[in-house]
């Protein structure tokens, strides 16, 4: 999963600059082509990112939970 992060990542970054080259040579898909890799970012790349950085339950120590909050105001005003 992690090379195929890699490798996803890396066909992005030149996605991104054939479509900044077509963008400065005025090329006539030049917009298309920036669009599809913003697709292709968020619609493909950035949920199994997520899901591969997420997936054992790593996101548990940045959920608020009532436990917390009572520990975070408990040292407040207490300089």
């Amino acid at each position: 999963m992690k090379l195929l992060l890699k490798i996803m990542f890396i066909i992005f970054i030149v996605w991104i600059g054939v479509g900044i080259y077509l963008i400065n040579t005025q090329h006539e898909k030049a917009q298309m082509v920036m669009g599809f890799g913003v697709f292709y970012f968020s619609f493909l790349f950035m949920p199994i990112f997520i899901y591969y950085r997420y997936r054992d339950g790593k996101y548990k120590k940045y959920i608020l939970n009532d436990e917390k909050l009572k520990n975070a105001f408990k040292n407040v005003g207490k300089d």
